[in-house]
């Protein structure tokens, strides 16, 4: 009984133990629970302020960035109106080294101008050994595009909107740009330039040649020598007139040693052949196509001749003429007179008609293409005793002497006359020494073979015709063509301004009895003069110009007295 009642005592107490520690528990999860939401509150009310203060940051920091923005849009505008009014380039902004900035256009290219003007001013200085030359800009046309820099720097800070122009405005400023200036020139002068000099080099490459004399071909074989590196040349001198140093201006001639070209005799023949073409006109449009003379020779001939080497090899040509030549065409192509002039002569002066002869015979039949010049002396030739020419009167050293060929300038100023009053352009004359006996002061034209010749033009639209003839005592010369449609009449007035005496010269003269006196040579006043040429068209005058001033000496008596 007393166990039972120990077990039951036990069980109780277990049970007590067992509430108890439930209890605890329970107590320890109130506390827990009491703790985790004291916590999750000190958390939350934590949170709550942490947001709270965001919040009022992000206000604060947008006040801040609007207020920034407004600021920065008053600075921008104000900015911008402010260099809207500014009609001149931004400061800070140069060309090419030259500071433009702050001044208009024009100023600014002014500047430049007076600048690049100066530089290109000096010349560049080549030498190689003891050759030297020079070469300005200009000889090749050297040149800035100056308009292009300046309108590039005036547009800085004005090609965008306010933001755009503000950020390149305040971008010059701090960098301070250069603008480059673009150039060009001719290079063919250059090229032309660097070969003249490439001929004058010491020791220069002589490349093989040829040229036509006396109906032959004559070729010269080459020699090795000194070239001009011509692209490294050309690109130093470039280089250097764009230097703004201008105290540097010097070149060493950049140079090579080369051999020359082989002879190519097939070129040769491809540049000196040609086919004999008959002369011809037409009338709708009307022209005149002149003749030409085949030139041939024989190609394997001449190749075999290259085969020994030498430095000149003569090689014959062969010449065909063309039936019909450009002086045979008959005067139905040229139907009227233009002009005509004609001078005396003595006719019972055989030499010297024989010279007149001779040189109208070489210009009688010229046919002369509009645009083509005419030289007296390239068409007569050289007056020579196997040209047939004698010796007659000429001026030489102030007194008149038989000289070869005298008398051709009668010639020559008939031919003169006659194409003045043709209205053809003059492009060189020169007066006589001493005043003529067949034409008036004013209207005469001289030549000496070599040193003075009588060249013209054809200046009018349609080719030209000269007919001359030496007969009976007189020389004409006829010129034919066509009339244009405004054909001027021509006056021709030749007015002397003064007359320079004469002097006399006395020779004593052993051989003359005493007291004898013979003239030498009669004497004969100098004289000025100045030469109109008049236009008339129906008879009105519609201009004069002066066509000459000439001075002709006087001509001094020689007496010879017997002592």
């Amino acid at each position: 009984m007393a166990k039972e009642i120990n077990e039951n005592k036990q069980v109780v107490q277990d049970e007590i133990g067992t509430k108890k520690e439930i209890k605890d528990i329970n107590e320890v999860f109130e506390e827990t629970e009491q703790k985790q939401t004291f916590e999750e509150r000190k958390y939350n009310n934590y949170s709550k302020n942490i947001k709270t203060k965001n919040t009022n940051l992000i206000v604060i920091l947008l006040i801040v960035i609007s207020s920034l923005t407004i600021l920065v849009a008053i600075f921008s505008t104000s900015f911008a109106l402010f260099n809207i009014s500014n009609t001149n380039i931004i400061d800070g902004i140069s060309i090419k080294g030259i500071d433009v900035g702050g001044l208009s256009k024009e100023e600014a290219k002014q500047k430049v101008e007076a600048d690049i003007n100066s530089q290109l001013s000096k010349d560049i200085n080549l030498k190689y050994e003891e050759y030297e030359t020079s070469l300005n800009p200009a000889q090749i046309e050297f040149n800035y595009d100056i308009d292009t820099a300046i309108n590039t720097a005036y547009d800085i800070g004005r090609d965008g909107n306010i933001f755009q122009n503000n950020y390149s405005i305040i971008k010059t400023l701090i960098n301070k740009p250069n603008i480059n200036l673009e150039f060009n020139y001719n290079v063919d002068n250059l090229n032309s330039l660097i070969s003249d000099m490439d001929i004058n080099l010491p020791n220069a490459i002589k490349q093989y040649s040829y040229y036509v004399e006396d109906g032959k071909l004559v070729i010269t074989r080459g020699k090795e020598g000194n070239v001009i590196k011509k692209d490294e040349l050309s690109n130093e001198i470039i280089d250097k007139i764009q230097k703004e140093n201008q105290e540097d201006k010097n070149i060493t001639i950049p140079v090579e040693v080369k051999e020359p070209d082989d002879i190519d005799i097939d070129k040769i023949h491809s540049e000196v052949y040609t086919e004999p073409k008959d002369a011809y006109y037409t009338t709708e449009p009307f022209t005149i196509y002149p003749h030409v003379e085949g030139v041939d020779f024989n190609v394997d001939e001449a190749k075999a001749m290259l085969q020994e080497v030498k430095d000149e090899y003569t090689i014959s040509l062969q010449y065909t003429d063309p039936e019909i030549t450009t002086n045979k065409i008959g005067t139905e192509a040229f139907p009227n007179l233009l002009s005509s002039f004609s001078t005396k002569y003595d006719a019972s002066n055989k030499d010297r008609s024989t010279n007149l002869k001779l040189a109208m015979g070489k210009i009688n039949g010229v046919i002369l293409m509009p645009g083509e010049e005419f030289s007296y002396n390239k068409v007569v030739g050289e007056r020579t005793i196997a040209a047939g020419y004698k010796e007659a009167a000429i001026y030489s050293n102030g007194k008149v002497v038989d000289g070869l060929g005298g008398g051709i300038c009668q010639i020559s100023t008939t031919l003169y006359d006659a194409v003045l009053y043709a209205n053809l352009e003059i492009t060189s004359r020169r007066n006589h020494q001493f005043v003529t006996s067949y034409v008036d002061a004013g209207l005469d034209a001289t030549v000496v073979y070599g040193s003075t010749d009588f060249k013209f033009k054809n200046n009018r639209t349609y080719p030209i015709k000269i007919v001359g003839e030496v007969d009976g005592g007189v020389a004409k010369i006829d010129i034919y063509g066509v009339k244009e449609e405004t054909e001027y009449e021509v006056r021709l007035e030749p007015v002397v301004i003064n007359y320079i005496p004469y002097t006399t010269k006395t020779i004593k003269d052993s051989s003359l009895p005493k007291g004898k006196t013979v003239v030498e040579q009669k004497g004969a006043n100098g004289v000025k003069t100045v030469t109109y040429k008049y236009l008339l068209l129906n008879g009105k005058v519609v201009s004069k110009t002066v066509l000459s001033n000439d001075t002709y000496n006087p001509m001094q008596r020689i007496v010879r007295v017997g002592t």
